[in-house]
């Protein structure tokens, strides 16, 4: 009989990281990505913590202005707050301005994964304009911000996630991009932010983003669609740019990877050949984990992907991490780097000064139960992708080479799958080099408005790591304005 305590944790919106900081995988039973087993666990149920009598403002923000949290650098805005998408859904965000020429700037959207993982993770941990200490007290000045170029919202999504709190109504990646459309109409319908509404917009994600931001991407391209036609009134979002790192987006193409990557990768083997073994055979026998993801695909019920996922996780995904972490196999479970955040977001002044109203958690147990619920895990979402790619946003898939959870390998095995007009020539290219000031950095291709890049020592999240002479996110922080620039990949 599995243990009961950490489903208790769960519904609480605690997930037991099995020592791992910077978790960004719901963890059940003590597996990575497994699924909750009675009907009780995946009730849409609010966290704990999360009040539900707050003095919301449907249809518009709640703002802090200029807390100097964070960006420090002088006369750089910043907001934080919520967007109440109704009386009882509160959404979280923290903007921050451009360093450089914010009212032309591109705005980008950043999105942790999960599914259930908060976007405070990127802003503190890998791309923000601060990064979190090492002793989980205090952050310095990150001069490899993504808003260095661009105007940057990061978004606690769905509600439940880090500081948003209400309902918890969604559990799959579909809904998630409902409302985070109704977020935008509302964010950029405030005189603060209406400017924005003309500049370019991209979409970043990591993790379950490959799910997400696919899936996000195509639903504001047909609401755009929708308002051209007059059949929906709305603000049109100029989506131009798509950013996906180490993301989960067709499990079929991904999931054999697994084995190749623990056995083969730049590092070490993960486990012994005889694991290895094992998994291969919960993948490859009747049944098994790749019967049952077809399954899912082939018009699967909720139940049947979500079989999938707890089978192919339970057996495939959790043994071939072996000792080693998930996110960066160079370092043995626990390594406590990236630092743990809730020591900092928790602080109760920090909480006034940003206008954060709930405790914040870095997973939320009762949006990732919403999911698994769903299957959601287990869908494909390349068809959305090759769709968006088709329509012309430069879209760029990234990895870090150390991170096995979402590998290099399974991610440009589901590179070479897709099926757009530019892959030919994608398929054409020969990986070339991929420099930031002379200093080797990965590898990429581009092909038309399409780039890959693999990140040399980067684990799961790629710019909270340094490689080389490099400093920490300063490889990631060209790649993403070269591609907001809506350039291609280019060495410097």
């Amino acid at each position: 009989m599995k243990a009961i305590f950490p489903l208790i944790l769960a519904a609480l919106g605690v997930i037991p990281s099995q020592g791992v900081i910077g978790g960004q995988i719901p963890v059940v039973n003590g597996v990575y990505g497994s699924v909750p087993t009675t009907d009780s666990e995946t009730l849409k149920v609010a966290d704990a913590g999360v009040l539900t009598t707050r003095a919301t403002t449907p249809g518009k923000l709640r703002v802090k202005e200029n807390s100097g949290v964070c960006e420090t650098t002088p006369g750089v805005f910043q907001a934080s707050g919520y967007g109440d998408l109704t009386s009882t859904e509160s959404i979280w965000f923290w903007f921050f301005a451009a360093r450089k020429n914010p009212d032309t700037a591109p705005l980008a959207l950043w999105f942790n994964g999960g599914p259930g993982s908060s976007s405070m993770i990127g802003l503190l941990q890998e791309n923000g304009p601060c990064r979190i200490t090492n002793d989980s007290s205090s952050v310095t000045l990150n001069p490899y911000s993504w808003n260095n170029n661009a105007n940057v919202l990061y978004i606690d999504q769905p509600v439940g996630v880090g500081f948003s709190y209400g309902d918890l109504k969604v559990g799959t990646s579909q809904e998630a991009a409902v409302d985070i459309w109704k977020f935008m109409q509302i964010f950029l319908s405030d005189s603060r932010f209406a400017k924005l509404a003309k500049n370019n917009l991209g979409i970043w994600s990591e993790s379950y983003g490959g799910h997400y931001a696919p899936t996000f991407a195509a639903y504001f391209l047909s609401q755009n669609a929708a308002i051209a036609s007059g059949k929906l009134n709305g603000i049109v979002l100029n989506l131009k740019a798509l950013g996906i790192g180490n993301g989960l987006t067709d499990p079929l193409t991904q999931y054999p990877e697994l084995m190749a990557y623990a056995g083969d990768n730049p590092y070490h083997p993960l486990v012994p050949t005889s694991t290895i073994d094992k998994a291969n055979n919960s993948w490859v026998s009747s049944g098994g984990c790749r019967d049952q993801i077809m399954s899912c695909y082939n018009a699967g019920s909720n139940s049947v992907c979500a079989k999938a996922e707890n089978f192919c996780n339970d057996n495939i995904l959790w043994p071939l991490s072996g000792p080693y972490n998930i996110y960066f196999v160079p370092m043995k479970s626990p390594d406590p780097y990236p630092a743990d955040l809730q020591p900092y977001l928790n602080n109760t002044s920090l909480m006034s000064k940003i206008g954060a109203e709930v405790k914040w958690g870095e997973m939320s147990g009762g949006v990732s139960n919403n999911f698994a619920a769903t299957g959601d895990w287990m869908r494909n979402s390349r068809p959305l992708l090759e769709n968006v790619i088709n329509a012309g946003v430069r879209t760029i898939i990234y990895d870090g080479d150390a991170d096995y959870i979402l590998n290099y390998k399974g991610v440009e095995a589901l590179v070479d799958t897709l099926q757009t007009k530019f892959t030919p020539e994608f398929h054409r290219q020969a990986f070339k080099p991929y420099t930031v000031k002379g200093q080797s950095a990965g590898q990429f291709k581009n092909a038309g408005p399409f780039s890959y890049v693999r990140i040399y020592g980067a684990g799961h999240e790629v710019p909270a790591y340094k490689f080389g002479s490099l400093e920490y996110g300063q490889a990631a922080l060209q790649m993403f304005d070269q591609i907001m620039a809506e350039e291609s990949l280019s060495s410097t």
